[in-house]
């Protein structure tokens, strides 16, 4: 959280606590390594995000897809699955006043448009001004309504264009998730190398070969793209 929004809201009389849906050792892990200035907290059961839901505080959504993490994770020794036996939670933000009264909520809805709930979050300080907003109102308030139209810190990449990334991370055999931005950017490079090796063979090979080859990759990539699509949530169709 950028600097100065956390003193703000402690000012204001309130505490900041992320949870996630790790258990407590990982998410410690992860507020340490972060060096946030706040408590994390690990529920891999869903038990807080269920009250929040059954009290009509913010209902999460939740993806239980685990196969892409699973073969992405792999290389760095993590075994995710048993470290979310209920899947994971998409983000969300709650503001609570003492009495229970919603200052502030958002939830996260995940398309491919936004990777899949990889990207577009409030701002710190966006968030920061509706709570502002809702102390000055005093206790004539009602509850926040679910901000659907936040000013977000980043915008996804386009589903056209990371899914190729994607699979050309994978060296054009099948999706494979990146461990760094230096990694994104090689695999645009390789897409760039890929689609002139194409162009080369149809221009110096007979064309029909080419062609035949070509429609054959197709084939062979079309169910891993489907499949590349299944894991990375897409809501949108189903959310007014």
């Amino acid at each position: 959280m950028k600097e100065g929004v956390a003193e703000k809201v402690r000012a204001a009389g309130g505490e900041i606590v992320a949870v996630s849906s790790e258990p407590q050792v990982l998410a410690g892990r992860a507020s340490k390594d972060w060096k946030l200035n706040f408590e994390s907290v690990g529920d891999p059961h869903h038990e807080i995000a269920g009250v929040c839901r059954e009290r009509g505080w913010v209902d999460l959504f939740v993806n239980q897809e685990f196969e892409f993490l699973e073969q992405s994770l792999s290389a760095q020794d993590v075994d995710w699955k048993p470290t979310h036996p209920k899947g994971f939670f998409q983000p969300g933000v709650l503001v609570l006043r003492a009495d229970g009264r919603v200052l502030y909520r958002w939830r996260g809805v995940p398309t491919h448009k936004n990777m899949g709930g990889a990207t577009e979050r409030p701002t710190a300080e966006y968030v920061w001004s509706q709570i502002a907003v809702a102390l000055e109102q005093g206790d004539a308030a009602v509850d926040a309504d679910l901000d659907a139209d936040p000013t977000l810190d980043q915008r996804g990449i386009p589903w056209f264009i990371f899914a190729p990334l994607l699979i050309a991370n994978g060296w054009f055999l099948g999706g494979r998730g990146f461990k760094s931005a230096t990694h994104v950017m090689i695999a645009a490079l390789r897409l760039v190398g890929f689609a002139a090796v194409w162009i080369t063979a149809f221009a110096l090979l007979p064309k029909l070969l080419v062609t035949l080859a070509l429609a054959g990759w197709v084939a062979y990539i079309t169910p891993k793209v489907r499949w590349l699509g299944r894991q990375f949530q897409d809501v949108s169709g189903t959310v007014a």
